[in-house]
């Protein structure tokens, strides 16, 4: 009976205590302590024209107004499958000589057959200019047929077509055209974005239709992947998933800061997404909307990466500067005085963090400008006055390269910092800076870093013999060389055409 009596007090007590708790939440409307109600939230930030918003409402807000300027590409192309068909020599097995006799022949097919289908792909895109300009990634159109752009607020479709695109960076810009303005998105400075700041992902994972996800900015200045020439990647944790690519990268403030490219597949890591800041975008789409194409700078020389080994061997106190292997003939930087074994300190009054960082500060800077640059030779600083050059295409460079290349290797001359480097007596000969795979050169065990002292039976003293020996040489003569490979001397044989 006592027990039922605890019990029962003990009842009392609870319901008295929630309506003590109940009352003190409703009295005049009022929270304990006059603190937030459960439906909002102690963060605030101050949006668009000094409103104050909760962090929930300023996300719905930023979806609500950039949706409507984000697409759904759909492309098709047509792809050529070959097979192999099982029964064919079966069928030919059965075949009777009657067969032959008495119907008309068939052709019988020898070899693989092909048959035809369209693909399908996939992507995300967003309206730069209410004319129908869109954004997107270069690997979302090239090679299709047919590219079908799906907008938010319409339920027709449009075919788009391409205006230009830029491969080095993996970007394009197509066009539709309709009767009426497009609602175009507001470009931002990703150049002053910062890790751990919030950003928005809007696009068509997997064909769902204008998906929004949320995450931070995680870092920036990301590169090394091989993806394009010229990376500076974005990363950051919002969800991005096939489909997402060209789709627009928000900030807190409604403004695209970048472009969503790739992702690092799941089964390696998770929240590891990439994209293209927004002000190369910029820069971009101005050049392919007025020329169709991208106009950059060019120096002209080739570089390899620094380690701290080899910034101790050139004098240099910390790893920095980008190496320049080996400089084009006729370029802007020969012009200049640039030479094999300088290492470039600034360009155009900028450092130069090191290889990526020179490629982007050289392709951003228009062409025939007048800039001042900095290297490092025999320990010390040299400023030289140098006037940007165009950039190449890729025919182009392709040519060049092939002009510079003989049987697989690219050479250079001999720096006093190689002499040091290397243990060598004197700088007489060319340096070998790479040897294409497969190449006469492979073939022959000739590797980077081995000393051309003569070539059929020339002496080579410096670069410039180098160039004129080879270049009389015939394509299918097989060539005796004299190389020096640690401290010994050997010959091989270069073998030519056949």
């Amino acid at each position: 009976m006592k027990r039922v009596k605890i019990v029962a007090v003990a009842v009392i007590g609870c319901i008295i205590f929630a309506g003590f708790v109940s009352h003190s939440f409703n009295i005049q409307g009022k929270t304990p302590f006059n603190k937030h109600s459960v439906s909002s939230t102690p963060y605030i930030l101050t949006g668009d024209n000094g409103q104050l918003l909760t962090l929930q409402n300023s996300f719905v807000q930023i979806a609500k107004s950039v949706k409507p300027s984000v697409v759904q590409i759909t492309t098709e192309k047509t792809v050529t499958y070959r097979y192999w068909d099982p029964f064919q020599e079966f069928e030919r097995f059965f075949n009777t000589p009657f067969d032959d006799f008495f119907s008309t022949p068939r052709r019988r097919e020898q070899g693989p057959r092909t048959y035809e289908r369209k693909q399908q792909g996939l992507g995300s895109g967003f309206i730069v200019d209410e004319a129908g300009y869109i954004l997107t990634n270069n690997h979302v159109i090239q090679g299709v047929d047919k590219i079908i752009v799906k907008l938010l607020d319409d339920n027709r479709t449009y075919e788009a077509k391409i205006v230009g695109t830029d491969p080095k960076t993996d970007l394009a810009l197509i066009k539709i055209e309709t009767r009426r303005s497009l609602p175009a998105v507001h470009l931002g400075d990703s150049d002053k974005i910062e890790p751990g700041e919030w950003v928005m992902a809007i696009g068509n994972p997997m064909g769902l239709t204008a998906t929004v996800t949320v995450g931070i900015v995680s870092a920036k200045g990301r590169s090394g992947f091989g993806i394009t020439q010229y990376e500076d990647f974005i990363q950051t944790d919002a969800a991005i998933n096939p489909g997402n690519s060209g789709g627009p990268l928000i900030n807190i403030n409604g403004e695209v800061i970048g472009v969503n490219t790739f992702i690092v597949s799941p089964a390696v890591a998770e929240g590891l997404g990439f994209a293209i800041p927004i002000n190369i975008a910029k820069q971009v789409f101005s050049q392919l909307k007025e020329k169709g194409k991208v106009v950059r700078g060019y120096l002209g020389v080739y570089m390899q990466p620094m380690d701290e080994e080899l910034a101790t061997s050139f004098g240099l106190k910390e790893m920095k500067g980008a190496l320049v292997s080996s400089v084009i003939p006729g370029s802007p930087a020969e012009k200049a005085g640039i030479q094999e074994g300088d290492i470039i300190l600034k360009f155009d009054g900028k450092d130069v963090k090191d290889m990526q960082d020179l490629q982007m500060k050289v392709a951003n800077t228009p062409v025939d400008k007048k800039v001042q640059v900095v290297v490092w030779r025999d320990k010390k600083e040299v400023s030289l006055s140098l006037v940007t050059g165009e950039m190449p295409s890729d025919e182009e460079m392709a040519k060049i390269e092939e002009k510079e290349r003989w049987r697989g290797i690219t050479a250079s001359s001999i720096t006093s910092e190689m002499k040091e480097r290397l243990g060598l007596v004197n700088t007489e000969g060319v340096a070998v800076v790479s040897v294409e795979p497969g190449s006469p050169a492979e073939e022959a065990g000739i590797v980077q870093g081995v000393i051309i002292k003569e070539i059929d039976g020339k002496k080579i003293k410096n670069i410039s013999e180098y160039r004129n020996v080879v270049k009389n040489i015939p394509p299918d003569k097989n060539v005796r060389v004299l190389i020096n490979r640690g401290k010994q001397n050997i010959f091989v044989i270069l073998k030519g055409e056949k």
